[in-house]
């Protein structure tokens, strides 16, 4: 029997097969705990990440308006570094609630994916 983490470890093997960041276009990769949300931009090639956020300190609202705060934060970050444009990572989670929520918080905050 296959337990969860192992089958979305097999999902986020699958998913990294497929894309990889590079300095003009970084991968987004999104992890998700019970309580937090992490997300950071890296640059595959060269093995770096170029920034990070999280929802620790955000502490009022549902955990879907916190994933969007975080959203907001990292697309903030990254025009500010002079990226427009990333490759979603959702890490082997399924597009839904907060991963979803801090897509399209990401979207609107000025980043194409």
């Amino acid at each position: 029997m296959v337990t969860k983490i192992q089958r979305r470890n097999k999902i986020k093997v699958r998913i990294r097969g497929k894309i990889s960041g590079t300095a003009a276009r970084p991968r987004m990769s999104v992890f998700r705990s019970n309580k937090q949300i992490y997300v950071q931009l890296i640059d595959d090639l060269a093995g770096k990440t170029i920034c990070a956020t999280s929802s620790k300190g955000i502490e009022e609202g549902t955990k879907c308006e916190i994933a969007a705060k975080v959203g907001e934060d990292i697309a903030k970050k990254a025009v500010a570094a002079g990226i427009s444009e990333v490759v979603f990572d959702r890490n082997g989670y399924l597009f839904h609630g907060r991963v979803k929520s801090l897509a399209d918080a990401a979207r609107n905050g000025g980043l194409k994916f």
